[in-house]
């Protein structure tokens, strides 16, 4: 942390918010709403992840500080409403923390990491007094997330496969399935939502996070196309004037030379 920034705090960047946020203050920011502002925050989550990814901490810190920002955006935006402000933010976050940590604050007792998650999500449940375990996830997630946690809820009262060969059993008859319908139907849509699905089942049962998979999947095919760009270029060709076994022999050495 340098000179100029440190000792600057929490109570200061909510002051400045206010100050931006003043009749005679910024007029952009005047003019955000909770709605307007919804995508900011989303996008700046994203970004806090993707400097995690990194392993850059001065790239986090300033992502962190953004995601922050959007949360005292929100408190003052409520605060002028007469609704809430940022101390009741700070407030309720710590009482739920509280709440759903009997095993520290109480006399439970939660011995694994996953024995942890099935009591959070019991206490979850009775204090939103739902009618549905799958109630209360947010259909806005990435969509390999939603899954998984509609995956994980449905598991927490025992609907379950017992193996993850069982899984794969059913993975194999919903490959089947979109095999049979017809190219660009809405039942090809609906068998490839349903084979999707069952392949983040998979990845729940090995213990791995779907959506992580993908990124780092696609992460993998940016390097190794990338490389064949460069390849095709250090001969004098352009990728797309190559056929498609030029262009395998380029992937393919791509491929190689990551594993060397």
């Amino acid at each position: 942390m340098t000179t100029e920034t440190h000792g600057r705090s929490f109570d200061e960047l909510v002051r400045t918010m206010a100050v931006l946020r003043a009749p005679d203050g910024c007029p952009w920011d005047r003019e955000q709403t909770h709605m307007t502002l919804r995508r900011h925050l989303v996008e700046e989550a994203y970004e806090a992840v993707a400097a995690i990814e990194s392993g850059d901490d001065e790239e986090l810190c300033d992502e962190l500080g953004d995601v922050l920002l959007q949360v005292v955006f929100h408190a003052q935006i409520a605060s002028e409403e007469g609704r809430f402000d940022i101390d009741d933010v700070a407030a309720a976050i710590v009482a739920k923390l509280e709440r759903r940590h009997p095993h520290i604050f109480g006399d439970a007792v939660a011995d694994t990491p996953e024995e942890v998650v099935t009591r959070w999500d019991a206490i979850k449940r009775t204090e939103k007094d739902r009618e549905s375990v799958l109630d209360g996830i947010a259909p806005t997630l990435p969509a390999l997330t939603y899954a998984e946690k509609i995956s994980r809820r449905a598991v927490s009262v025992g609907f379950e496969w017992e193996t993850v060969e069982d899984v794969w059993d059913k993975v194999d008859e919903e490959i089947g399935e979109l095999k049979a319908t017809a190219h660009g139907s809405a039942e090809a849509e609906d068998e490839l939502g349903d084979l999707l699905f069952t392949v983040v089942n998979v990845g729940r049962k090995m213990g791995i996070d779907p959506e992580q998979a993908l990124r780092g999947a696609c992460a993998k095919f940016i390097r190794r196309f990338s490389a064949m760009e460069r390849a095709a270029a250090s001969l004098g060709r352009d990728l797309s004037d190559m056929g498609i076994d030029e262009q395998e022999a380029l992937w393919g050495a791509a491929k190689e030379g990551e594993r060397s």
